[in-house]
């Protein structure tokens, strides 16, 4: 009995499997309200308010209410079972802190690139990193009150991206709607893997 005992605190006391996961986008994009809407812990943000000069390089069209910047990443968790966490990374979305991303992205199973389709373009620079570094990511298109809806190809055609990657509606306000996305980039992951005949996704 004392040795099934002891078995049983190494199994509880044994160190979970990890999953990365990096949240992308343009600027503006809800990168930050998707980590938080998912996140089972109160997420780690490092925002900062924007200032007068920063208006100057950050274009605020279309989402002139903002008025506060992620200048190095969000962080959420969340536990699937007792050996099982997914950790959250939301990436800077401005040009000046795109130096981040390689560190975000080492080791990350894939990403989620949210989009505006007020600011569709602004996704091109997160697509663009991803294809060209081999990670596997879909696009989630948040929809925000008042945008314009446009079918998955219309998004699709507009990114230009590669046949196969997924496209999904979602809020990013909504912990279900932010769950899926997830459920969908793991799946399309793990469809990736076994493509390439179980070896690992390059991460960088």
């Amino acid at each position: 009995m004392a040795y099934a005992g002891s078995y049983r605190t190494r199994q509880s006391e044994a160190t979970p499997i990890t999953i990365k996961m990096l949240v992308a986008g343009g600027f503006g994009a809800g990168k930050t309200t998707f980590v938080g809407s998912v996140s089972e812990i109160r997420p780690l943000r490092t925002e900062e308010v924007l200032t007068e000069p920063s208006s100057m390089v950050d274009a605020l069209d279309g989402v002139e209410q903002k008025t506060t910047t992620t200048v190095a990443m969000d962080f959420g968790r969340i536990t699937i079972r007792d050996d099982l966490v997914v950790y959250l990374f939301g990436t800077p979305g401005q040009e000046r802190f795109w130096f981040m991303w390689d560190e975000l992205a080492y080791g990350a199973l894939g990403a989620v690139v949210l989009a505006d389709t007020r600011r569709l373009a602004d996704s091109f620079p997160s697509v663009d990193y991803f294809e060209r570094n081999e990670v596997p990511f879909v696009v989630a298109v948040n929809c925000f009150d008042g945008a314009r809806r446009f079918p998955h190809e219309a998004v699709r055609t507009a990114l230009d991206l590669r046949p196969g990657v997924p496209v999904i509606l979602c809020d990013a306000r909504q912990r279900s709607s932010c769950r899926d996305v997830l459920v969908s980039l793991t799946e399309y992951a793990i469809r990736l893997i076994r493509t390439n005949k179980g070896g690992a996704i390059p991460a960088r």
